[in-house]
């Protein structure tokens, strides 16, 4: 992540009580001065790190990493152009556009994906291709006063919505979508989104779009 980019930068990495060996490696970082590094005691999802995360961004744009080696940190520049050529105030990273490599996909869970993605666009008028993707990239200026309430994986509708509503100078922000590659993980590998999660996520597109 450190080597992706020449761009200043600073990580924020959040320790969801996690319960390998993660909390001692960060403890070994701590003072290092491109880290931000904060810890939940108790574990409380996606949605509660990206809260966390968030209430400690100092800089100009925001980009979400997970860590678990599914998505090419090498590909910021990908999410990044459209932003820095003016283009965009926000980008999400596309596994489903084509054109980058992927590894080939489980049927049901691309097929659910692309349920969520086109029930939410019903909603959020947008025309998205990877609503649930972890790549998302932000003006900061877009989230800086957004209030996100999703613990868990419920914060891709969620954030999807209020980006759909809000406005910059009085004008609807502008999302652009890139393609980007994907190393998707089986259970097997330890993958942990389940049919439950794809419940939950038909709950919060109602909710954040419907009963806001």
């Amino acid at each position: 992540v450190r080597a992706a980019t020449d761009y200043e930068k600073e990580l924020i990495l959040i320790d969801d009580c996690s319960t390998d060996s993660s909390r001692a490696i960060l403890k070994d970082l701590e003072g290092e001065s491109d880290l931000s590094i904060h810890y939940h005691e108790v574990n409380q999802g996606k949605g509660a790190a990206l809260r966390t995360g968030f209430q400690h961004v100092t800089g100009d744009v925001v980009m979400i990493q997970d860590a678990d080696l599914e998505y090419d940190p090498g590909e910021y520049p990908i999410l990044l152009e459209p932003i820095e050529r003016g283009l965009a105030d926000v980008v999400y990273g596309s596994r489903f556009k084509g054109s980058r490599m992927s590894r080939v996909h489980m049927y049901w869970h691309q097929m659910a994906n692309n349920f969520l993605t086109w029930l939410s666009n019903m909603f959020t008028n947008l025309n998205l291709t990877d609503m649930e993707t972890c790549y998302k990239v932000f003006k900061a200026e877009v989230i800086r006063d957004m209030k996100f309430e999703s613990n868990r994986f419920g914060f891709e509708p969620e954030v999807t919505a209020k980006v759909s509503r809000v406005r910059l100078n009085g004008k609807r922000v502008r999302v652009y979508e890139v393609p980007i590659s994907y190393y998707g993980r089986d259970y097997e590998e330890g993958k942990k989104i389940g049919w439950k999660d794809g419940v939950a996520a038909i709950w919060h597109i109602f909710k954040y779009n419907v009963l806001r």
